[in-house]
């Protein structure tokens, strides 16, 4: 397998979540016998780890995932950098500088996404443009189809994650964020929440 097939292996554990060898194979078009003998190398070098399921009958299920040096292998936007910033931040100018500089971070958004959704029309449209748009910034979104209405708007991957964790500001702002872009006549709730443990964050987005 070339290293493009490991990557695309690894991004689709990333953004798909714990599958089997079969599973991801399908997935990319390539043989189960393939996929696990990477995944035997990814292994090795510590970044994937597997789970084997007991079912009812049969073998245990081997469902992989990626570990914890998997995951940083996705970029975090400096991490390391903008937490020193954030901290400095809090220094000079306290709570309320800091509050600032969020408030004005998702201003800039707030006008980038409402420009990208000029042209949408209905719920699905605006979620659909919304995940192009984070996409871009690093969040491996995706929209998934919940019910007649509703909807779920995935971020596979945080690419603020220190940030984030040294201010939980942050979370709070972009939930808020979502909800003014998308509009009053709908509800958007966050479901799962990568700082709780979860593997991505999730938002139920439905109409009120």
């Amino acid at each position: 397998m070339s290293d493009r097939t490991k990557d695309r292996l690894m991004y689709a554990l990333k953004s798909r979540g714990p599958n089997t060898a079969a599973t991801l194979a399908k997935h990319l078009g390539v043989t189960a016998v393939a996929v696990r003998q990477h995944l035997d190398a990814l292994l090795e070098a510590e970044l994937v780890e597997f789970e084997d399921l007991k079912g009812t009958v049969g073998r245990p299920r081997r469902t992989w995932r990626l570990s914890d040096n998997g995951n940083k292998k996705f970029p975090d936007n400096h991490s390391g950098v903008l937490v020193d910033l954030l901290g400095n931040i809090k220094d000079l100018y306290g709570e309320e500088g800091l509050q600032r500089l969020i408030d004005a971070r998702a201003d800039q958004s707030r006008k980038s996404y409402v420009s990208a959704m000029k042209s949408a029309k209905t719920l699905s449209e605006k979620l659909h443009c919304l995940a192009e748009q984070r996409s871009e910034e690093g969040y491996m979104a995706e929209v998934l189809k919940d019910g007649e209405e509703s909807f779920l708007f995935a971020e596979n991957h945080c690419s603020i994650c220190a940030a984030a964790r040294s201010c939980q500001h942050f979370c709070q702002s972009e939930l808020d964020l979502f909800q003014d872009v998308l509009g009053a006549d709908v509800r958007v709730e966050r479901v799962e929440h990568i700082l709780k443990g979860d593997r991505r964050c999730l938002y139920k987005v439905s109409p009120n």
